[in-house]
């Protein structure tokens, strides 16, 4: 037996179990990992497809079986992630004052400094030339608190929770702050934070910063820690009728099960379908990087701009997108809904966890 034949079907095995491991509904951090890199799988998948071609290493019948078990798991990983290429149907409506009057615009900027990171000044500098509205910092402990609140003069709204637990967060606001809160909803060293944006047209946008622990061998063993926030936060919005955005570092991809059932809970939309992945992490590991910094937002909103911004020394980019407040709803949804078994699942994690 030939080294490509090795190498072709170990490959193949490789790549038909880490397809088949997220199906499961399983939390363990061994099952969730792998919704992460399907970029990476969808790319793999195509190169085997290719070897295999050229090197024909078995009689026809399995060569032409290995070709179908990989075409048949790079397909269903594309699947997933289709919907954050420019091929995809956009979701957000691009605003155009030609066909859409606006009462408000808000630059909306999401970061995870990296605690340990000390190069403030260059994303200090990205800040003064990007001038959001709204600034989201996590990972934040008071050295970053200090630095950030440098902002001052830019940023007379703050609302700050620096923590050394990897876990701190702080809000920098051009605007006012109403019905402020912080609240730790699932674990108690992880907060989140609520508010409303008073807007200079005196209307109210309500916003959701979160920040959740992932699922990894160093820090939870089990995702739904994390799943249960994500649901929580879905169901205290889904029947707010006002303008409405959650942003941060939701230690989860865009196209996961879980970021899915999300959006189906809320209602929201994101302004990344078909228009690109953003990928936010990993700044270091040019070849492994995936969404994991987000913006999603209700149909009040229509996208002026959307990118990621340079690298300044953390694990994570910045991320940015530039929304206009409608004066009148876009007729745009992100056309889900939870099924009978998203809701079990969504009532068992908030079970496991005791949450209200």
């Amino acid at each position: 037996m030939s080294a490509w034949l090795w190498i072709i079907a170990t490959l193949t095995v490789m790549l038909l179990l880490t397809t088949l491991l997220p199906l499961t509904r399983k939390t363990h951090w061994f099952f969730r990992v792998w919704d992460f890199p399907r970029l990476q799988q969808t790319a793999a998948g195509l190169a085997l497809l290719a070897l295999t071609a050229w090197q024909e290493p078995f009689s026809p019948t399995v060569t032409w079986l290995l070709l179908a078990v990989q075409l048949l798991c790079t397909a269903y990983q594309l699947w997933w992630i289709f919907p954050y290429t420019p091929l995809c149907r956009k979701e957000v409506i691009t605003y155009s004052p030609k066909q859409r009057t606006a009462s408000d615009h808000l630059r909306v900027m999401t970061v995870n400094v990296l605690e340990s990171n000390r190069r403030s000044k260059t994303l200090l500098q990205t800040i003064q030339t990007e001038r959001p509205d709204i600034l989201i910092a996590v990972e934040t402990d008071n050295w970053w608190m200090k630095e950030l609140d440098d902002l001052g003069d830019l940023y007379p709204h703050v609302l700050r929770c620096p923590l050394d637990n990897l876990y701190g967060m702080l809000v920098y606001s051009v605007w006012p702050l109403e019905q402020e809160s912080i609240e730790y909803l699932i674990e108690p060293e992880v907060p989140s934070m609520h508010f409303d944006v008073v807007m200079p047209s005196g209307r109210k946008i309500q916003m959701h910063c979160l920040h959740p622990a992932p699922p990894s061998p160093t820090e939870n063993e089990k995702s739904v820690n994390r799943d249960a926030e994500l649901v929580l936060v879905a169901r205290r919005i889904k029947d707010h009728d006002g303008p409405i955005i959650i942003a941060g570092d939701l230690n989860d991809v865009a196209w996961s099960s879980t970021t899915r059932l999300f959006r189906k809970i809320s209602g929201l939309v994101d302004p990344r379908v078909g228009r690109g992945m953003f990928n936010s992490f990993h700044a270091k590991l040019p070849f492994l990087r995936w969404p994991l910094d987000h913006l999603f937002h209700s149909q009040h909103f229509a996208l002026k701009e959307i990118k990621r911004l340079p690298a300044f020394g953390s694990d994570h980019f910045p991320f940015l997108a530039d929304l206009a407040l409608l004066d009148s709803e876009a007729e745009v949804d992100n056309g889900m809904q939870p099924s009978a078994e998203d809701k079990e699942y969504a009532d068992a994690v908030l079970k496991e966890v005791k949450a209200p």
